[in-house]
Protein backbone atom coordinates (compact mmCIF):
# COMPACT_ATOMS: atom_id res chain seq x y z
CA UNK A 1 0.00 0.00 0.00
CA UNK A 2 1.14 3.64 -0.67
CA UNK A 3 1.52 5.84 2.28
CA UNK A 4 -0.11 8.50 0.03
CA UNK A 5 -3.06 8.36 -2.34
CA UNK A 6 -1.85 8.29 -5.90
CA UNK A 7 -3.82 11.57 -7.72
CA UNK A 8 -6.28 9.75 -9.93
CA UNK A 9 -5.13 11.62 -12.97
CA UNK A 10 -2.08 10.02 -12.80
CA UNK A 11 -3.35 6.64 -13.21
CA UNK A 12 -6.35 6.66 -15.12
CA UNK A 13 -6.51 7.14 -18.94
CA UNK A 14 -6.23 11.00 -19.79
CA UNK A 15 -7.95 11.02 -23.29
CA UNK A 16 -10.81 12.86 -22.29
CA UNK A 17 -8.67 15.63 -20.50
CA UNK A 18 -6.87 15.99 -23.23
CA UNK A 19 -9.49 16.46 -25.96
CA UNK A 20 -10.79 19.42 -23.56
CA UNK A 21 -7.36 20.76 -23.15
CA UNK A 22 -7.08 20.48 -27.04
CA UNK A 23 -10.60 22.63 -27.44
CA UNK A 24 -9.31 25.15 -24.86
CA UNK A 25 -6.66 26.36 -26.97
CA UNK A 26 -3.73 24.43 -24.79
CA UNK A 27 -0.77 24.01 -27.60
CA UNK A 28 1.87 22.28 -25.69
CA UNK A 29 0.32 19.56 -23.29
CA UNK A 30 3.82 18.18 -21.45
CA UNK A 31 4.02 22.23 -20.58
CA UNK A 32 0.86 22.60 -19.18
CA UNK A 33 0.54 23.27 -15.45
CA UNK A 34 -1.26 20.87 -13.91
CA UNK A 35 -1.67 20.65 -9.97
CA UNK A 36 -0.55 16.50 -9.90
CA UNK A 37 1.27 16.31 -13.07
CA UNK A 38 0.72 12.77 -14.77
CA UNK A 39 3.71 11.23 -16.29
CA UNK A 40 4.43 12.08 -19.80
CA UNK A 41 4.14 9.23 -21.24
CA UNK A 42 0.06 8.97 -20.49
CA UNK A 43 -0.63 12.48 -22.11
CA UNK A 44 1.85 10.87 -25.22
CA UNK A 45 -0.44 7.66 -25.23
CA UNK A 46 -4.07 9.61 -24.82
CA UNK A 47 -2.98 12.15 -27.91
CA UNK A 48 -1.61 8.43 -29.58
CA UNK A 49 -5.60 6.93 -28.84
CA UNK A 50 -7.22 10.37 -29.84
CA UNK A 51 -4.77 10.41 -33.15
CA UNK A 52 -5.88 6.97 -33.51
CA UNK A 53 -9.79 7.95 -33.15
CA UNK A 54 -9.28 10.64 -36.05
CA UNK A 55 -9.18 13.73 -33.08
CA UNK A 56 -6.32 14.82 -33.48
CA UNK A 57 -4.36 15.49 -36.91
CA UNK A 58 -0.75 14.62 -37.10
CA UNK A 59 0.48 17.64 -36.12
CA UNK A 60 -1.20 17.12 -32.76
CA UNK A 61 -4.55 19.98 -33.80
CA UNK A 62 -8.22 19.05 -33.41
CA UNK A 63 -9.84 17.63 -36.28
CA UNK A 64 -13.24 18.87 -37.24
CA UNK A 65 -14.51 14.87 -35.62
CA UNK A 66 -12.34 15.96 -32.64
CA UNK A 67 -14.79 19.31 -32.09
CA UNK A 68 -17.90 17.48 -32.42
CA UNK A 69 -16.11 14.67 -29.64
CA UNK A 70 -15.53 17.65 -27.46
CA UNK A 71 -19.59 18.15 -27.24
CA UNK A 72 -20.28 14.77 -25.82
CA UNK A 73 -19.39 13.82 -21.68
CA UNK A 74 -18.12 10.47 -22.84
CA UNK A 75 -14.74 8.76 -23.13
CA UNK A 76 -13.85 9.60 -27.01
CA UNK A 77 -14.35 6.17 -27.96
CA UNK A 78 -17.89 6.29 -27.39
CA UNK A 79 -18.15 9.72 -28.75
CA UNK A 80 -16.95 8.61 -31.98
CA UNK A 81 -19.47 5.57 -32.07
CA UNK A 82 -22.35 8.22 -31.58
CA UNK A 83 -20.94 10.35 -34.34
CA UNK A 84 -20.34 7.59 -36.93
CA UNK A 85 -24.27 6.00 -35.80
CA UNK A 86 -25.05 9.34 -37.96
CA UNK A 87 -23.34 8.64 -41.31
CA UNK A 88 -24.35 4.70 -40.67
CA UNK A 89 -27.80 5.82 -39.85
CA UNK A 90 -28.18 3.63 -36.71
CA UNK A 91 -28.42 6.31 -34.04
CA UNK A 92 -31.37 4.93 -32.11
CA UNK A 93 -29.34 1.38 -31.26
CA UNK A 94 -26.10 3.16 -30.83
CA UNK A 95 -27.32 6.01 -28.66
CA UNK A 96 -29.02 3.00 -26.42
CA UNK A 97 -25.84 0.80 -26.34
CA UNK A 98 -23.50 4.14 -25.41
CA UNK A 99 -26.13 4.70 -22.16
CA UNK A 100 -26.23 0.91 -21.34
CA UNK A 101 -22.11 1.19 -21.45
CA UNK A 102 -22.26 4.34 -19.54
CA UNK A 103 -23.42 2.25 -16.56
CA UNK A 104 -22.16 -0.47 -13.98
CA UNK A 105 -23.54 -3.39 -14.83
CA UNK A 106 -27.49 -4.14 -15.29
CA UNK A 107 -26.98 -8.29 -14.37
CA UNK A 108 -26.59 -9.11 -11.11
CA UNK A 109 -26.18 -13.38 -9.45
CA UNK A 110 -27.00 -14.07 -6.24
CA UNK A 111 -25.57 -16.95 -5.04
CA UNK A 112 -28.15 -18.77 -3.57
CA UNK A 113 -29.85 -18.37 -7.32
CA UNK A 114 -27.36 -18.89 -9.29
CA UNK A 115 -28.22 -21.60 -11.93
CA UNK A 116 -31.84 -19.34 -12.33
CA UNK A 117 -29.81 -15.99 -13.05
CA UNK A 118 -27.52 -17.50 -15.78
CA UNK A 119 -30.89 -18.98 -17.33
CA UNK A 120 -32.84 -15.50 -17.16
CA UNK A 121 -29.48 -13.76 -18.99
CA UNK A 122 -29.28 -16.88 -21.32
CA UNK A 123 -32.31 -15.70 -23.14
CA UNK A 124 -31.12 -11.90 -23.77
CA UNK A 125 -28.17 -13.41 -25.50
CA UNK A 126 -27.34 -12.44 -29.18
CA UNK A 127 -24.72 -14.60 -30.29
CA UNK A 128 -22.49 -12.12 -31.75
CA UNK A 129 -22.08 -9.15 -30.02
CA UNK A 130 -22.46 -8.47 -26.12
CA UNK A 131 -23.14 -4.72 -27.25
CA UNK A 132 -26.19 -5.74 -28.82
CA UNK A 133 -26.78 -8.01 -26.08
CA UNK A 134 -27.47 -4.80 -24.10
CA UNK A 135 -29.83 -3.50 -26.75
CA UNK A 136 -31.58 -6.05 -26.28
CA UNK A 137 -32.54 -5.86 -22.42
CA UNK A 138 -33.19 -2.12 -22.90
CA UNK A 139 -35.64 -2.89 -25.81
CA UNK A 140 -37.29 -5.47 -24.07
CA UNK A 141 -37.86 -3.58 -20.59
CA UNK A 142 -38.69 -0.97 -22.87
CA UNK A 143 -41.33 -3.05 -24.52
CA UNK A 144 -42.79 -4.27 -20.56
CA UNK A 145 -42.94 -0.39 -19.47
CA UNK A 146 -39.63 0.03 -17.85
CA UNK A 147 -41.50 -1.70 -14.64
CA UNK A 148 -39.24 -2.60 -11.62
CA UNK A 149 -41.20 -6.23 -11.30
CA UNK A 150 -39.81 -7.18 -15.28
CA UNK A 151 -36.36 -6.73 -13.99
CA UNK A 152 -36.31 -8.20 -10.61
CA UNK A 153 -38.06 -11.48 -12.10
CA UNK A 154 -35.00 -11.46 -14.78
CA UNK A 155 -32.29 -10.52 -12.31
CA UNK A 156 -31.18 -7.35 -13.39
CA UNK A 157 -30.56 -4.47 -11.62
CA UNK A 158 -33.54 -1.63 -11.87
CA UNK A 159 -31.54 1.12 -10.73
CA UNK A 160 -28.75 0.64 -13.36
CA UNK A 161 -31.33 0.27 -16.00
CA UNK A 162 -33.05 4.13 -14.98
CA UNK A 163 -29.73 5.20 -14.76
CA UNK A 164 -29.12 4.29 -18.10
CA UNK A 165 -32.73 6.03 -19.39
CA UNK A 166 -31.55 9.36 -17.44
CA UNK A 167 -27.95 9.02 -19.45
CA UNK A 168 -29.72 8.11 -22.90
CA UNK A 169 -32.06 11.41 -22.84
CA UNK A 170 -29.56 13.68 -21.65
CA UNK A 171 -27.08 12.54 -24.98
CA UNK A 172 -30.51 12.08 -27.03
CA UNK A 173 -30.40 16.31 -25.95
CA UNK A 174 -27.29 16.90 -27.04
CA UNK A 175 -27.55 15.25 -30.04
CA UNK A 176 -30.53 17.69 -30.35
CA UNK A 177 -28.40 20.35 -29.75
CA UNK A 178 -25.80 19.38 -32.33
CA UNK A 179 -28.49 18.83 -35.21
CA UNK A 180 -27.96 15.04 -35.18
CA UNK A 181 -30.71 13.04 -36.40
CA UNK A 182 -32.30 10.44 -34.18
CA UNK A 183 -33.09 7.45 -37.10
CA UNK A 184 -33.02 3.55 -36.14
CA UNK A 185 -31.57 0.84 -38.84
CA UNK A 186 -34.40 -1.79 -37.92
CA UNK A 187 -33.22 -4.94 -37.54
CA UNK A 188 -29.86 -4.48 -39.63
CA UNK A 189 -27.33 -5.75 -36.80
CA UNK A 190 -24.32 -5.41 -39.31
CA UNK A 191 -24.57 -2.08 -38.93
CA UNK A 192 -24.35 -1.64 -35.62
CA UNK A 193 -21.46 -4.24 -35.00
CA UNK A 194 -19.57 -1.83 -38.08
CA UNK A 195 -20.60 1.24 -35.93
CA UNK A 196 -18.79 -0.43 -32.99
CA UNK A 197 -15.76 -1.94 -34.73
CA UNK A 198 -15.66 1.70 -35.98
CA UNK A 199 -14.70 3.03 -32.10
CA UNK A 200 -12.88 -0.19 -31.12
CA UNK A 201 -10.86 -1.32 -34.34
CA UNK A 202 -7.73 -0.24 -31.79
CA UNK A 203 -9.03 -3.27 -29.30
CA UNK A 204 -9.12 -5.81 -31.59
CA UNK A 205 -8.06 -9.62 -30.99
CA UNK A 206 -7.85 -12.95 -33.45
CA UNK A 207 -8.83 -16.12 -32.42
CA UNK A 208 -5.95 -18.55 -31.08
CA UNK A 209 -8.02 -21.35 -29.53
CA UNK A 210 -11.54 -21.98 -28.60
CA UNK A 211 -12.11 -19.31 -26.41
CA UNK A 212 -8.87 -17.75 -26.39
CA UNK A 213 -7.92 -14.77 -28.11
CA UNK A 214 -4.53 -12.98 -29.20
CA UNK A 215 -4.64 -9.05 -29.35
CA UNK A 216 -4.52 -8.33 -33.06
CA UNK A 217 -1.26 -4.77 -32.11
CA UNK A 218 0.37 -6.52 -29.32
CA UNK A 219 0.00 -10.08 -29.38
CA UNK A 220 -1.20 -10.37 -25.88
CA UNK A 221 -3.41 -13.55 -24.69
CA UNK A 222 -6.84 -12.87 -24.27
CA UNK A 223 -9.69 -14.93 -22.84
CA UNK A 224 -13.75 -14.12 -23.60
CA UNK A 225 -15.35 -13.69 -19.99
CA UNK A 226 -17.41 -16.48 -19.22
CA UNK A 227 -20.63 -14.03 -18.81
CA UNK A 228 -20.23 -13.08 -22.29
CA UNK A 229 -22.83 -14.04 -25.09
CA UNK A 230 -19.81 -15.48 -27.31
CA UNK A 231 -18.66 -17.60 -24.73
CA UNK A 232 -20.56 -21.06 -24.72
CA UNK A 233 -21.38 -20.31 -28.68
CA UNK A 234 -21.37 -23.16 -30.94
CA UNK A 235 -18.08 -21.43 -32.85
CA UNK A 236 -15.57 -18.81 -32.05
CA UNK A 237 -15.66 -15.79 -34.13
CA UNK A 238 -12.20 -15.20 -36.24
CA UNK A 239 -12.24 -11.26 -35.01
CA UNK A 240 -13.37 -9.28 -32.12
CA UNK A 241 -13.65 -5.86 -30.98
CA UNK A 242 -13.80 -5.08 -26.74
CA UNK A 243 -14.83 -2.47 -24.78
CA UNK A 244 -12.79 -3.11 -21.75
CA UNK A 245 -9.52 -5.47 -20.76
CA UNK A 246 -10.27 -6.97 -17.28
CA UNK A 247 -7.03 -8.67 -15.23
CA UNK A 248 -8.43 -11.18 -12.77
CA UNK A 249 -6.41 -14.70 -13.16
CA UNK A 250 -6.09 -13.77 -16.75
CA UNK A 251 -7.07 -11.30 -19.39
CA UNK A 252 -10.50 -11.23 -19.75
CA UNK A 253 -12.24 -8.94 -22.33
CA UNK A 254 -15.34 -7.67 -21.20
CA UNK A 255 -18.41 -6.51 -24.02
CA UNK A 256 -17.07 -8.11 -26.53
CA UNK A 257 -18.32 -8.13 -30.83
CA UNK A 258 -17.98 -9.86 -33.25
CA UNK A 259 -16.56 -8.30 -36.70
CA UNK A 260 -15.55 -8.40 -39.78
CA UNK A 261 -11.73 -8.71 -40.93
CA UNK A 262 -12.65 -6.02 -43.62
CA UNK A 263 -13.90 -3.73 -40.86
CA UNK A 264 -10.94 -3.50 -39.18
CA UNK A 265 -9.04 -2.56 -42.55
CA UNK A 266 -11.70 0.20 -43.35
CA UNK A 267 -11.82 1.66 -40.00
CA UNK A 268 -8.21 1.37 -39.15
CA UNK A 269 -5.77 1.73 -42.13
CA UNK A 270 -2.73 2.46 -39.55
CA UNK A 271 -2.92 -1.02 -37.96
CA UNK A 272 -4.94 -3.42 -40.50
CA UNK A 273 -4.50 -4.35 -44.00
CA UNK A 274 -5.81 -6.88 -46.49
CA UNK A 275 -3.04 -9.25 -47.87
CA UNK A 276 -3.68 -9.19 -51.71
CA UNK A 277 -1.79 -11.70 -53.96
CA UNK A 278 -0.70 -8.80 -56.03
CA UNK A 279 0.39 -6.66 -53.58
CA UNK A 280 4.17 -7.53 -52.84
CA UNK A 281 6.31 -6.29 -49.74
CA UNK A 282 8.20 -3.77 -51.95
CA UNK A 283 4.81 -2.13 -52.39
CA UNK A 284 3.90 -2.17 -49.00
CA UNK A 285 6.97 -0.62 -48.06
CA UNK A 286 7.01 1.70 -50.18
CA UNK A 287 3.39 2.92 -48.93
CA UNK A 288 4.53 2.90 -45.56
CA UNK A 289 7.91 5.33 -46.57
CA UNK A 290 5.29 7.34 -48.51
CA UNK A 291 3.17 7.57 -45.42
CA UNK A 292 5.64 8.45 -42.90
CA UNK A 293 7.33 11.33 -45.43
CA UNK A 294 3.51 12.84 -45.69
CA UNK A 295 3.57 13.23 -41.65
CA UNK A 296 7.31 14.32 -41.66
CA UNK A 297 6.51 17.15 -44.39
CA UNK A 298 3.39 17.92 -42.12
CA UNK A 299 5.35 18.55 -38.84
CA UNK A 300 7.90 20.74 -40.56
CA UNK A 301 5.21 23.18 -42.48
CA UNK A 302 3.55 23.43 -39.00
CA UNK A 303 6.84 24.14 -37.29
CA UNK A 304 7.67 26.68 -39.89
CA UNK A 305 4.66 28.46 -39.13
CA UNK A 306 4.88 28.61 -35.57
CA UNK A 307 8.31 30.06 -35.74
CA UNK A 308 7.08 32.93 -38.56
CA UNK A 309 3.83 33.44 -36.55
CA UNK A 310 6.70 33.81 -33.64
CA UNK A 311 8.96 36.43 -35.16
CA UNK A 312 5.94 38.40 -36.78
CA UNK A 313 4.87 38.75 -32.78
CA UNK A 314 8.58 39.68 -31.67
CA UNK A 315 8.67 42.45 -34.54
CA UNK A 316 4.77 43.98 -33.84
CA UNK A 317 6.47 44.07 -29.85
CA UNK A 318 9.40 45.96 -31.09
CA UNK A 319 7.36 48.65 -33.23
CA UNK A 320 5.06 48.49 -30.72
CA UNK A 321 7.32 50.01 -27.99
CA UNK A 322 7.97 53.86 -27.69
CA UNK A 323 11.06 55.35 -28.24
CA UNK A 324 12.89 57.78 -26.09
CA UNK A 325 13.87 61.08 -27.54
CA UNK A 326 17.53 62.21 -27.11
CA UNK A 327 15.97 65.82 -27.53
CA UNK A 328 16.73 68.23 -24.28
CA UNK A 329 13.88 70.05 -22.92
CA UNK A 330 14.68 73.86 -21.47
CA UNK A 331 13.15 74.82 -18.71
CA UNK A 332 11.17 77.92 -18.44
CA UNK A 333 12.22 80.96 -17.01
CA UNK A 334 10.47 82.88 -14.11
CA UNK A 335 7.86 85.39 -15.41
CA UNK A 336 9.27 87.91 -12.70
CA UNK A 337 12.61 87.58 -13.04
CA UNK A 338 13.95 90.26 -15.38
CA UNK A 339 16.11 88.95 -18.90
CA UNK A 340 19.63 88.11 -18.52
CA UNK A 341 21.12 90.81 -20.61
CA UNK A 342 24.17 89.72 -22.81
CA UNK A 343 27.78 91.85 -23.60
CA UNK A 344 30.14 93.70 -22.81
CA UNK A 345 29.74 96.20 -19.83
CA UNK A 346 30.64 99.64 -20.44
Amino acid sequence: MFMNTIPEIQRTNLANVVLLLKSLGVKNLLDFDFMDPPPQDNILNSMYQLWILGALDNTGELTPLGRRMVEFPLDPSLSKMLITSEELGCTAEILTIVSMLSVPSVFYRPKERMEQSDAAREKFFVPESDHLTLLHVYTQWKSHGFRDEWCVKHFIHSKAMRKAQEVRSQLMDIMKAEKMAIVSCGTDWDVVRKCICSAYFHQAARVKGIGEYVNCRTGMPCHLHPTSALYGLGYTPDYIVYHELVMTSKEYMQCVTAVDPYWLAEMGPMFYSIKEKNFTQKEKRAANKAEMAKMTMEMQIKMAREKEEEESEQQRKATATPKHSNSVILGKRNPGTPPRKRGFGL
